[in-house]
């Protein structure tokens, strides 16, 4: 079965005829579906066919990206410094402007595990800092050494 370039069924050709046909236009025949009977082929120029499926698959990624968002981590200690706190919360916040989630956690080591308070000032801080571009998605909680905040960007 060979398709013309504007769409227009041509009929059941032999090969070596759609291809003559093919040439006649200068185009390409391009075999569409070779598991059908009688098999599809459609006379059409293939590179420009090739360019415009390449255009199409990416801009179905460039969306699936976007549906897809992801989650970054944060790790700080409850002794942080200043400037390490500060480029924490600076790269959070371009990763919340972008339209992703924001985990911050705090791993405890030794000693640190008797004041679990600092730690937790250090998650509400980051909080706070983050709150005009961002909602608390799940609050301050502990699990063993490790102690975790969940932030998620303003609709």
């Amino acid at each position: 079965m060979v398709i013309g370039p504007n769409g227009e069924q041509m009929g059941i050709k032999s090969r070596e005829d759609a291809l003559t046909l093919a040439s006649f236009a200068g185009l390409d025949l391009v075999l569409m579906n070779g598991s059908a009977t009688p098999a599809v082929g459609k006379i059409m120029d293939y590179n420009k066919y090739r360019y415009e499926k390449q255009k199409k698959q990416k801009e179905a990624m460039k969306k699936q990206r976007e549906t897809n968002k992801d989650l970054k981590e944060y790790r700080m200690s409850p002794d942080i410094d200043i400037h390490d706190f500060e480029t924490r919360v600076k790269n959070a916040h371009e990763y919340l402007m972008k339209g992703h989630k924001v985990k911050g956690f705090i791993r405890f080591k030794g000693r640190q595990m008797a004041h679990p308070e600092r730690g937790r000032e250090v998650l509400e801080r980051f909080a706070e800092r983050l709150s005009d571009i961002s909602n608390i998605e799940t609050p301050v909680k502990q699990d063993g050494r490790i102690m975790t905040i969940f932030l998620a960007p303003n609709k």
